[in-house]
């Protein structure tokens, strides 16, 4: 890796470049339901006024995925904000993996297959039962079956982790109605036996992330693979029976549930078994992966591990090859933003809660969990608390902020990145008020790091990975927002389409930035904006500055 070249025009400002990811803060299309446009934010208001301030795309083809109907996430996101180019990402590469039948000529699923066969066994799929396109997409899964039946599988066993969180919160019952007639279809003539096993929600069992609360996984695992938990006749029945006994629950915090036949589970997880993680998306795959390979788990008391072939839909680490087998090989992301700062011997610090820093530690790094540069890098995380979100909205924005600040003071870093999950976290409840707390303590916290960006002469960098808190009541096709019964908003706890704010804020002036003329910039441009305020050339193959300088 060579060093980057240095600038002629702009040789670095006194202080730290600072790169501020407000993740889930985006720019509404609507007015209503735009929770950042209606908090008090006059930190952000003033900065966006002040800086040199635009609007980037944070979704679909800008973030590598396969189409702009498509939102961001917070995983490609930061991927594109940190390699500063766009990769083509999961979802996109499963599609291309499937349509071209490699998927199924490759050796994992043959594997797979051939174990099921050996052993007159079951192949078990779990995963996101969503066609939200961020951690899955039901279109792999009914490929998946159709192959498995195409090829003699006689027992399938399912296992759907309802969402509510990527597409709307309640509305789980329209995708099960339409799978099971799916469903009935593969099995019509009795040749075949596949059906649902168990489930629950996607943030009560199996999908937990950053090590935030293993119990979540134990959940999982005890109801996924032991068949341990409350039985129901359909999932169709598990789903009614929770939203009657709690009304208002969110597909999301669905608790377990168990599918029987005569007083038993129809499908726990035994010897000789295939099992396929069917989510793309690496963050909440990880901890799932590991209870099912790992010889010594001390997480969670797991019990006997059953042998079975485990695979997941795509390698969720590939520094620690993790999982053993997968079906599709993620993007190959190099010469990120960090390794050029590192071979130049810039110094950095990382620095996030628990909900966010693997965004800006292994995927701002383009999904690679070691350091560049032990000397020249630090990462801080500080623990996220383990309650809902919508109990604490300010999460550790103060923590973050004292952090941060204390590190633009001391003079070692010459970049400093960070996130605030507020926006994103919180949004995805659907819980108005605390969204507000969430977005308005963000905003203070931008204050705190204006000054301290002000009094060590630095460079202040602010945007975001992808919109939510801008967009938080459903809309119909007129813009007309949808209400419930109660004639209250409906909530939409899903990320936006939105655009984000991209603004430089350079107190001293030194810079002389201004707008660049690239047009239609998406968050990839982040990347070579920061090297330029660094005061070196960024790669010619980055995505365009957002600024000019000089």
């Amino acid at each position: 890796m060579k060093a980057l070249k240095k600038s002629t025009v702009f040789k670095g400002a006194r202080g730290p470049v600072v790169l501020v990811i407000m993740d889930g803060v985006g720019i509404g299309k609507y007015a209503e339901g735009d929770f950042v446009l209606s908090s008090k934010t006059p930190n952000l208001d003033w900065l966006m006024k002040n800086g040199v301030s635009t609007q980037l795309k944070a979704h679909g083809k800008a973030v590598g995925l396969p189409d702009d109907s498509d939102m961001g996430n917070s995983e490609v996101g930061h991927n594109a904000i940190g390699c500063g180019r766009v990769f083509n990402q999961g979802a996109a590469l499963v599609n291309t993996a499937i349509a071209s039948g490699s998927m199924f000529a490759g050796q994992t699923w043959k594997e797979l297959i051939a174990n099921v066969k050996a052993n007159s066994s079951t192949l078990h799929f779990i995963g996101l039962f969503s066609d939200g396109n961020v951690h899955s997409h039901l279109d792999h899964l009914k490929a998946m079956l159709k192959q498995a039946k195409a090829e003699g599988i006689k027992k399938v066993r399912i296992h759907p982790l309802i969402d509510g969180r990527d597409v709307p919160p309640t509305s789980a019952l329209e995708y099960v109605e339409p799978f099971e007639a799916f469903l009935a279809e593969l099995n019509a003539g009795g040749v075949v036996d596949y059906t649902i096993a168990s489930g629950g929600g996607r943030m009560n069992i199996t999908m937990d992330r950053y090590n935030a609360n293993w119990d979540m996984v134990k959940r999982g695992w005890d109801t996924h693979v032991k068949g341990e938990g409350r039985m129901f006749a359909s999932m169709k029945q598990a789903i009614e029976t929770f939203r009657a006994e709690k009304p208002g629950i969110l597909d999301q915090d669905l608790p377990p549930f168990i599918i029987e036949r005569g007083g038993k589970a129809v499908g726990p997880v035994v010897d000789g078994d295939s099992v396929v993680f069917f989510n793309f998306r690496g963050d909440r795959s990880l901890e799932i992966t590991k209870a099912f390979e790992a010889d010594d788990l001390k997480e969670f008391a797991r019990g006997p591990k059953p042998k079975v072939c485990y695979a997941g839909m795509m390698q969720y680490d590939g520094d620690l090859g993790i999982p053993r087998k997968y079906l599709v090989t993620p993007p190959a992301i190099d010469r990120t933003m960090g390794e050029y700062l590192a071979a130049t011997g810039i110094r950095q610090l990382a620095i996030s809660e628990t909900q966010k820093y693997g965004h800006v530690t292994y995927f701002f790094n383009g999904n690679r969990a070691d350091k560049f540069n032990e000397a020249l890098e630090d990462y801080v995380e500080i623990k996220s608390d383990v309650c809902p979100f919508e109990d604490a909205p300010r999460m550790k924005a103060a923590e973050i902020t004292a952090a941060v600040v204390k590190a633009i003071e001391s003079g070692k870093y010459g970049f400093i990145r960070l996130n605030y999950p507020n926006g994103d976290m919180v949004g995805h409840t659907g819980v108005f008020p605390a969204v507000t707390i969430a977005v308005e303590a963000v905003d203070e916290a931008l204050g705190k790091l204006k000054a301290a960006v002000e009094k060590a002469g630095g460079i202040m960098v602010i945007s975001a990975d992808h919109g939510n808190a801008d967009d938080m009541y459903e809309h119909d096709k007129t813009g007309a927002v949808k209400c419930g019964k109660n004639g209250q908003p409906n909530a939409k706890t899903a990320h936006s389409l939105n655009p984000v704010p991209a603004i430089v804020y350079d107190p001293s002036g030194t810079a002389k930035a201004r707008l660049s003329s690239a047009k239609d910039l998406g968050i990839s441009s982040l990347a070579g904006t920061c090297i330029r305020l660094l005061g070196y050339e960024p790669p010619s193959d980055y995505t365009p500055s957002i600024v000019e300088l000089g």
